[in-house]
């Protein structure tokens, strides 16, 4: 059969005919003679000192407590004074890693009492963060909070309340507000690199069961070595012991906010900051369980759509949302900014631009109406464009493509961290406040209302509230 199937092919091939195969191959040829785009290394000279020291308490030390303390003991002055975790286990490799002498607890409010802790990093599961952020701010300590800000919109308003109210800096952790590569495609945007803009696609796909999630549990978890009553005292809720809420607990809407709250909160923040949006004004989702069919509540596939009002920072444009836990891609993160002249395609800290420029002239000829008339008017429309147009006014205008790509070593996580103790030390801005926190956490929060209600959610973006 396959020697047949073979043969077959052969026949076919030779049957186009040497004049196809020639025209055929013509747009490859084309597209192999292209020059590479240029490639440009990112300029990043950041000196980072330590004019003062800041003392950190950790509240949560799981996977991301885990990255973030890392992040923040890179830079100067930083030194860690205790780490709060409702597993013993946890608390143990802590001393493992820190030495003995570490202070550790089950209960952060203990955290918050200590005088020598300046700075607390709540590193939590989700329906902790406003409770915390509210109690570390009352104990007079500056705050990092772990994205999303809050676990339910009501939330928001609250926080952000109190965070002016105190005179600390609260900062959250979305790390892509400070990325330099983020930074470049901000500024490319705001000259017209791609012209105005219309539309933004954000993907962040994955294809492996710890991207979903699916987190390894320990032998020894139990009800009371996972302090269980304490871990769902927040909800106001008597729920059945479950180890995977515990330590799966994004993928559980009693607990956590999903893909929502996880990923599509990142895609949110990066295009904010980029587009300098204080957010939509309609927001709807969808999703589906596809694969991973182990017990979670919150979709493993998700989709949003967002429209963006007209203002005096953007131009309208609608932004699509896409999270799939079984994605044949292998994984992508991507978030494409469209424009009416290209695109900015935004990979990590890589930033790629390509052009599509129209040409001056309208389009006449070809896939047209044209041919279908007579002749005689072909031939005077054909007379009066080319009167009215130019060889070069029909001509796509061609572009230069480009590729930043960050210095070697680049890590947008440190930088984020050196801008909040920054700002602790100097009083400075902070690059990702309350209030862009919450502007970001609304919204994808929404994606989850709308989701259940299937309904569009219609917010306020200015007034950071909800409309009827």
């Amino acid at each position: 059969m396959k020697n047949d199937s073979a043969s077959s092919r052969r026949k076919f091939l030779q049957q186009i005919g040497a004049t196809s195969l020639v025209a055929a191959s013509s747009p490859f040829a084309s597209l192999a003679a292209q020059q590479k785009a240029e490639e440009r290394i990112l300029t990043y000279d950041r000196k980072i000192t330590a004019n003062d020291k800041v003392r950190i308490g950790v509240i949560g030390f799981g996977v991301q407590g885990h990255y973030d303390l890392n992040s923040a003991l890179k830079v100067p002055g930083v030194e860690l004074a205790g780490i709060c975790d409702l597993y013993p286990g946890r608390l143990e490799n802590a001393k493992e890693l820190y030495g003995n002498d570490l202070f550790v607890t089950r209960d952060y409010r203990e955290l918050l009492n200590k005088s020598d802790i300046d700075a607390v990093l709540i590193c939590t599961t989700d329906v902790w963060h406003a409770k915390m952020t509210l109690d570390a701010l009352a104990k007079g300590k500056h705050v990092y909070c772990e994205k999303p800000m809050i676990y339910k919109i009501s939330e928001g308003a609250p926080v952000v309340a109190a965070a002016k109210k105190s005179g600390k800096v609260v900062q959250i952790g979305s790390q892509r507000v400070s990325s330099i590569g983020l930074a470049k495609a901000k500024e490319l945007l705001a000259a017209g690199e791609i012209g105005k803009l219309n539309m933004v696609n954000s993907v962040n796909d994955r294809q492996s069961s710890i991207g979903a999630w699916e987190y390894t549990i320990p032998k020894d978890a139990s009800p009371e070595t996972l302090d269980w009553d304490r871990f769902i005292a927040i909800t106001g809720k008597k729920i059945p012991y479950d180890p995977k809420k515990f330590f799966w607990w994004r993928a559980f809407k009693e607990v956590g906010t999903g893909v929502a709250g996880d990923l599509f909160i990142h895609l949110l923040s990066g295009t904010h900051f980029m587009t300098n949006s204080k957010g939509p004004e309609a927001i709807m989702s969808t999703g589906q369980f596809s694969y991973w069919k182990d017990g979670r509540d919150l979709p493993d596939v998700m989709s949003g759509v967002m429209q963006y009002p007209d203002t005096p920072e953007h131009p309208a444009f609608q932004l699509t949302l896409q999270v799939n836990f079984i994605s044949g891609t292998g994984g992508q993160e991507l978030t494409r900014l469209i424009g009416s002249e290209g695109i900015i395609d935004v990979r990590g800290n890589t930033i790629t631009v390509k052009h599509s420029i129209m040409p001056e002239a309208p389009g006449f000829g070809g896939y047209d109406s044209l041919f279908t008339f007579s002749k005689a008017m072909r031939e005077e429309m054909q007379k009066d464009y080319d009167a009215k147009w130019t060889p070069e006014q029909r001509k796509k205008k061609v572009k230069e493509d480009i590729v930043y790509n960050p210095p070697a070593g680049y890590n947008e996580h440190v930088d984020h961290f050196t801008n909040f103790f920054d700002s602790i030390r100097t009083g400075k801005v902070v690059v990702e406040d309350a209030v862009f926190g919450f502007r970001a956490a609304a919204p994808a929060l929404a994606c989850n209302e709308s989701l259940l209600t299937k309904k569009i959610i219609n917010w306020d973006p200015v007034n950071m509230k909800l409309k009827a």
